[in-house]
């Protein structure tokens, strides 16, 4: 048994009035879009690796954070108190 199609009716009912809408602006908000929009194409080689986004995640927090820990262990050692430690073999 088919469904009877309805005919789309692109009018408005009785009780709306169009000067009670705003007006339609095409793009209003594709720069806000754009900017608040966040995502990454993964090549084919690289998605198989994850599962879904909390993986991809996941794997890039535990990045940041070796990066971040790496990145004070070689500060601690810059300057001159740094090079004078590292020449008497301390860390």
């Amino acid at each position: 048994m088919k469904k009877a199609s309805r005919k789309a009716v692109d009018e408005l009912r009785r009780e709306y009035k169009r000067s009670d809408f705003p007006a339609l602006v095409r793009g209003r908000y594709a720069t806000r879009l754009a900017r608040e929009t966040n995502v990454v194409m993964l090549e084919p080689e690289v998605a198989k690796a994850f599962p879904n986004d909390r993986a991809v995640n996941e794997a890039l927090r535990g990045l940041l954070e070796v990066a971040d820990t790496t990145a004070r262990l070689t500060r601690r050692l810059t300057g001159r108190a740094g090079k004078r430690r590292a020449a008497e073999g301390r860390r």
